[in-house]
């Protein structure tokens, strides 16, 4: 390896790193030295440099000590500059790490792991949404994707900042969507309501170019850009106002002691749906001998979905047929 080789790798490394290997070489170097300068003082170079680091290190043990003055001004020469250099080194690890942190606050390092899900767009629902996932899953790993964020604290919360535009690719590199279980785009509320269904929009287009298979679900605040968020490649499409809109309704002229939102929320914290095609042997079968096959496992069969048409909670003598798709709460 010649001069500029060396000098190629060499200033490319990180500067701890860097660092880090000046100092084994200058600890070696002095430990070779007092060896060959005090051979009875320091038996063998391993003795020397241990004696170099714990000198440049200024804790000086006394296990081995120079008794000649060409091993004491070696000792001289090594404080002022072995001490010197592993002062420097100490604190520029600290510095590189608080750096680091910065960084990862300020949105501005590259995600390296994988099977995570992608959240684009920070809010009060998606924060709510990063504390649930963390609750009760603490390994799965969240990257959050926003670009009105200057800064995120790392140790607040329990997402992987990136800081940028989610419609541009360099940003899902980053966020290293080829390797993400799912992605969830949520709308931006702060804007007009068309504008940020296109930025949703484009967001699932860069998303799905990046990631052909990956599940991507979108926030869709007016019914007219649904079909377009459908036809950009999202899977589910999520009509938040919608959704809204109908429990307020409930909750205006439910009937009486009945509380609609809180039993929505409640039902969703504690259970989920799935959507499961009807078994072979249930064919023909009643839709209350559908309920009371699926209690004995645990699952709760509360409606059919045939034809694109959902019917809940049928009539009890409604009778299956091999292509409907059941619809059934079970416990997380």
């Amino acid at each position: 390896m010649n001069l500029e080789v060396f000098k190629h790798i060499y200033f490319r490394m990180p500067t701890a790193v860097r660092l880090l290997l000046s100092i084994f070489v200058l600890m070696f170097l002095f430990g070779l030295v007092i060896h060959l300068v005090e051979p009875n003082q320091f038996p063998s170079i391993f003795d020397g440099v241990w004696w170099a680091f714990i000198t440049g290190a200024t804790v000086g043990y006394g296990d081995y000590v120079p008794l000649t003055i060409p091993g004491r001004i070696i000792g001289i020469l090594l404080l002022l500059s072995g001490g010197g250099m592993l002062t420097f080194y100490i604190t520029t690890l600290a510095a590189t790490t608080i750096n680091h942190e910065n960084k990862l606050s300020e949105g501005k390092v590259s995600f390296n792991g994988s099977h995570h899900i992608v959240v684009i767009g920070w809010n009060e629902r998606t924060k709510q949404l990063a504390d649930m996932i963390a609750d009760k899953d603490s390994n799965q790993e969240v990257v959050l994707i926003d670009r009105t964020l200057d800064k995120l604290p790392y140790r607040h919360y329990p997402v992987h900042f990136i800081h940028g535009d989610p419609s541009e690719d360099v940003v899902l590199v980053q966020a290293k969507i080829e390797s993400a279980d799912a992605v969830l785009i949520s709308a931006d509320i702060t804007i007009d309501e068309r504008k940020a269904d296109i930025n949703t929009i484009l967001a699932t287009i860069a998303v799905r170019g990046n990631n052909q298979d990956v599940p991507i679900n979108a926030e869709i605040l007016t019914i007219s850009q649904v079909d377009n968020a459908i036809r950009a490649g999202a899977d589910t499409v999520i009509s938040s106002n919608d959704f809204m809109s109908t429990l307020f309704y409930h909750e205006l002229f439910h009937k009486k002691h009945t509380r609609p939102f809180e039993t929505v929320l409640n039902l969703l914290e504690s259970q989920q749906f799935n959507h499961v095609p009807l078994p072979d042997k249930m064919d023909g079968s009643t839709f209350k001998e559908s309920v009371l096959f699926f209690l004995e496992n645990g699952e709760l069969l509360i409606g059919v979905i045939r034809d694109g048409e959902w019917h809940m909670n049928p009539q009890h003598d409604m009778e299956l047929d091999k292509d409907d798709t059941l619809l059934l709460l079970s416990a997380w």
